[in-house]
């Protein structure tokens, strides 16, 4: 199995910018979608763990975990 080590970082890299896209957009107030449901999605910052939050939409399609420090 042969792995394609720079198309792995330039995909890599794309789903980080597309994250800290969303992440700009939510923490600015802005109303984004899920791709999959078209739910809103909601920026969590208050959750369990003080040092992580959570970027998901109603049902569960998006979910994106935070490390916040």
């Amino acid at each position: 199995m042969n792995i394609d080590i720079d198309a792995f970082n330039k995909k890599r890299a794309a789903a980080f910018n597309q994250h800290k896209n969303i992440l700009k957009k939510l923490s600015k107030g802005q109303t984004l979608l899920c791709e999959q449901c078209n739910k809103p999605l909601q920026l969590d910052l208050n959750g369990q763990d003080k040092n992580k939050g959570m970027v998901s939409c109603a049902k569960g399609c998006t979910r994106i975990e935070l490390e916040l420090g």
